[in-house]
């Protein structure tokens, strides 16, 4: 690809790696972007399944994040102050190094992340999971100010680095899981998170100059699917289908899936593969 991006992060070893490998295999890349409070690393079983599919999956960090859970927790205070068009333009740079254009996908803030790329013309195919308010996005569901609440209340989280309590994580995440799972995906995956992003989201539609926009007519976008968990507290229903209604301005494809049971945490509990499957099923259609 030549697509020019701004340099603004340097590409870390494993992220190198990838590309290299991917652009040697000669296959579709697939770009799989965390968002909030998660690292590359939950991408894992996802990468294997698309790998299997036959794509070559690629697991881009956001900038500076450390690359395991342990140096994570060990130094919380290196995920504060990223915001939404740092990621973007770190993964942009990360996109540039493919000879192929990829498709990409995102969770949570990275669903917000992946439809800012396809803005860009950056992605052959799209998917969004449980994802991330732009601006024009305009439902506020109660259980979302709730999430939200330990971070917007106080405003100097917008520099800091933000992890949730287990009770907080069960509540926005886990909350269509048993206390057991729940505590797994807590102590296996959980990382602070940039304030500053959440910030930049929940203020979307009180700045005209916010970081969490895309143009939802652009003809640049590409095909996109959101996936909705049908019990997610964090991104519920009102939200995601309010992103929908939208982005099916656009002339391409534009679809939406509610998945049953399920909450924010569907990439990583134990129906994972059923979200996957269906992303999978998407993306073969186009890519």
């Amino acid at each position: 690809m030549a697509t020019m991006v701004p340099q603004t992060d340097v590409i870390t070893p494993r992220e190198a790696e990838e590309v290299a490998r991917a652009n040697a295999s000669g296959r579709v890349p697939v770009v799989l972007v965390h968002g909030l409070w998660l690292l590359p690393s939950s991408w894992e079983r996802w990468a294997e399944r698309f790998e299997e599919a036959g794509y070559a999956a690629l697991t881009p960090s956001w900038p500076d994040d450390p690359e395991t859970i342990q140096e994570a927790r060990a130094h919380p205070e290196v995920f504060a102050g990223k915001t939404l068009r740092r990621v973007a333009d770190h993964v942009a740079a990360v996109i540039a190094g493919l000879d192929r254009t990829p498709v990409v996908m995102g969770h949570s803030t990275g669903g917000l992340i992946a439809q800012m790329l396809a803005d860009r013309g950056l992605a052959v195919a799209t998917v969004a999971i449980d994802p991330g308010p732009f601006r024009g996005v305009l439902p506020l569901p109660v259980s979302t100010l709730r999430v939200s609440a330990p971070v917007l209340a106080n405003p100097r989280n917008r520099g800091r680095a933000v992890a949730l309590t287990f009770d907080q994580f069960k509540y926005g995440w886990a909350n269509a899981l048993g206390e057991d799972e729940a505590r797994t995906l807590y102590d296996g995956y959980h990382v602070a998170a940039p304030g500053v992003a959440l910030m930049q989201m929940a203020n979307a539609n009180l700045n005209p100059w916010t970081e969490a926009r895309v143009h939802p007519a652009n003809p640049d976008r590409g095909p996109l699917l959101i996936i909705e968990g049908e019990k997610d507290h964090t991104v519920p229903w009102a939200v995601a289908n309010a992103a929908y209604k939208r982005q099916r301005r656009n002339p391409g494809v534009t679809e939406i899936v509610k998945v049953a049971d399920r909450g924010h945490s569907l990439t990583i509990d134990h129906g994972w593969r059923e979200v996957a499957d269906t992303a999978l099923a998407f993306v073969q259609r186009f890519a």
